[in-house]
């Protein structure tokens, strides 16, 4: 059985206040368990509550992979949350797709060709010093890794990876105007 997780403990979680986590809660608008006196929450319920509530915004993600089966995991797995993903298996083509549209997230792969992933992590931090980009790779402890990580924060997702996996990878980025519960 998971671990239940006190009003504070999700407060902080969302960014709101605990009184707003009250308030929701009591209203049925955020999944939670009274035992006792006290609210608790299951935090896969609240993850999946948050994924669903998200639904509003087509969030832009881009996927660059060279392997077709990535990009259509990925794709598959996030459309039925309502995202909008756009993949590509080029990074030239990637650098196009950039300077053409805005998107909220991306998953880069590290062995590309053209453009190996490190280089074009560089370019798209000069482009967007704020998006945030997930590599997914095979090879976390390669040499194109340690320079992808010279540009900037990221975070990694390593190969072979499950639909559970990009989900909440996808949930930590989710923008926080999308994500956070209206006081």
């Amino acid at each position: 059985m998971e671990k239940l997780l006190s009003t504070n403990n999700i407060a902080e979680y969302l960014d709101v206040t605990p009184a707003t986590v009250r308030r929701k809660a009591l209203n049925g608008e955020i999944p939670s368990i009274k035992v006792g006196n006290r609210l608790r929450f299951n935090k896969q319920q609240v993850d999946k509550w948050i994924m669903q509530n998200s639904k509003g915004r087509r969030i832009p993600i881009l996927v660059v992979d060279d392997e077709p089966v990535v990009g259509q995991l990925i794709k598959d797995s996030l459309d039925e949350f309502g995202y909008q993903v756009t993949t590509t298996l080029s990074s030239l083509d990637a650098l196009g797709l950039l300077s053409n549209k805005h998107f909220d997230l991306i998953f880069l792969d590290l062995l590309i060709p053209e453009l190996d992933g490190a280089e074009l992590f560089r370019r798209i931090k000069q482009m967007d010093k704020q998006i945030p980009v997930v590599i997914i790779t095979g090879y976390p402890d390669s040499e194109v890794m340690k320079r992808a990580m010279e540009h900037g924060p990221l975070m990694v997702l390593k190969k072979p990876f499950t639909v559970e996996d990009v989900l909440n990878t996808v949930q930590v980025f989710v923008d926080r105007v999308t994500t956070r519960i209206k006081t």
